[in-house]
């Protein structure tokens, strides 16, 4: 197939993957994808799992795992979500997405599955659902030694918890999701704690006490070992750095120092840890006197994170960052401000409807000197007028600006921190939403799929 036929062909199978139920609408059950899989003869059982779970740090913690068992000279599957810029990063092989190509080959393999389960089913697979069972295949296909994967929303249901992972990470829980989750921390925990499993070892970012007790006394019923930040392991030193921040982590096996990370934020650094622990508790049978430190500090400092307090234009700078829960949000502020020393920073923000607006917007207030509310490219977007009614309490009706597009948005904020500030310090923070972010990222950089 020629070159555009293999494009088009791609963006069929993807409109075809987007027109199932999408993954805010949820239907708790693991039989769908169980089914399928036992069709394609369990294909997630070739390989072993690191399962990752939590409210806030899940990708970034996955990209860092992944980064780190890669270093070891294993071949590694990550599956993470959401996309910022194309559906592909979901699944990547060896450190890359797969190619359109091998897109379109995997889904064309499992389609007459798919067909069979469905009509097994009074409810179709979802998008989430298909491209799960997509990862596991093409993970076995490659074949990966092991799979880093991230849990889409909760735990016990999502529709990745068909495997067992040797090792269950937990980054920090919060409220969130509460359409579809409990609005408790016990509660959340409580459905995050499903994906640890009988014999594993469960690795805990710090956690609220109430999440805590939560996770302690599932991993005891199922017979799981746990390490706890701030315990077992955790970040020892840090300080800012050019570019990210200089780290030293205690492990569960070894000690490792002057790790450059090169991303913002204490929770970044945090991440680092969970990350370190996660990847020696795998590996403990392997390196029982811990990890080889220049390994550790090799993978860490060629980490990234798209749209995670990103850079993504300077003069002046502006900075994507997917926090989109008041949790989240206040980490993003610290980060900015241990890390920038910005004379005026101007915010655009577009957040989903469903969110706790109110709880992501406050801790920016402080923060930014004026704010452009909009909307995502998401139909779950708060409508702007509705988020500026919403600013305006928070921040003062001289302060919120209200544009119809992103784009626009985007190019307020640059004229409105450009007027006001001293030149090489002002910035522009795009924040509120994954989606906000990813959009901010095409906007700025282009599609990854062009």
């Amino acid at each position: 197939m020629s070159g555009a036929g293999a494009h088009e062909r791609y963006a069929e199978v993807t409109a075809e993957i987007l027109s199932r139920a999408p993954e805010s609408d949820i239907d708790p059950t693991l039989d769908r994808v169980r089914t399928v899989l036992d069709l394609l003869g369990d294909p997630h059982r070739n390989f072993r799992v690191v399962h990752v779970t939590g409210t806030n740090g899940k990708t970034s913690t996955a990209r860092m795992i992944d980064a780190l068992v890669r270093g070891r000279g294993l071949r590694v599957g990550r599956y993470t979500s959401p996309h910022l810029r194309t559906v592909r990063e979901r699944i990547v092989v060896d450190g890359e997405p797969i190619s359109q190509e091998r897109f379109v080959e995997a889904y064309d393999d499992i389609r007459p599955f798919l067909e069979m389960a469905d009509a097994m089913s009074d409810v179709r697979l979802s998008f989430f659902e298909i491209l799960t069972v997509m990862a596991y295949a093409v993970f076995a296909d490659a074949p990966v030694d092991v799979a880093v994967v991230e849990v889409g929303m909760g735990g016990s249901w999502d529709a990745t918890n068909v495997v067992d992972g040797d090792v269950a990470v937990v980054t920090p829980i919060g409220i969130d999701h509460t359409e579809y989750l409990p609005d408790t921390l016990d509660g959340i925990a409580e459905e995050k704690a499903g994906i640890i499993k009988p014999g594993s070892v469960t690795v805990m970012a710090q956690q609220p006490l109430p999440a805590a007790e939560v996770l302690l006394r599932h991993a005891a019923e199922v017979g799981s070992t746990v390490a706890r930040e701030g315990l077992e392991f955790g970040v020892t030193s840090r300080e800012v750095a050019v570019g990210g921040q200089q780290v030293a982590v205690k492990g569960l096996t070894g000690n490792y120092e002057n790790l450059f990370v090169p991303l913002f934020g204490e929770h970044q650094a945090s991440n680092a840890a969970v990350a370190i622990a996660a990847v020696e508790a795998f590996s403990a049978s392997e390196d029982a006197a811990g990890l080889d430190p220049v390994i550790v500090g090799e993978a860490l400092a060629g980490i990234d994170s798209p749209g995670r307090m990103e850079v993504v234009r300077t003069s002046p700078t502006v900075i994507a960052d997917a926090a989109h829960n008041p949790a989240g949000m206040i980490a993003t502020v610290a980060a900015v401000e241990e890390a920038f020393s910005f004379s005026r920073l101007v915010g655009v923000v577009a957040i989903m409807a469903d969110k706790d607006v109110e709880g992501v917007l406050e801790p920016l207030e402080p923060l930014l000197d004026e704010i452009v509310v909009t909307r995502n490219s998401s139909p779950r977007s708060l409508d702007p007028a509705q988020l500026a009614g919403i600013a305006r309490q928070i921040f003062g009706e001289d302060r919120v600006h209200l544009a119809a597009r992103l784009d626009d948005a985007i190019d307020q904020a640059v004229g409105l921190a450009e007027s006001g500030g001293e030149f090489g310090g002002t910035g522009v923070l795009v924040t509120g939403s994954v989606v906000t972010s990813g959009d901010a990222v095409h906007l700025l950089r282009g599609s990854g799929d062009q």
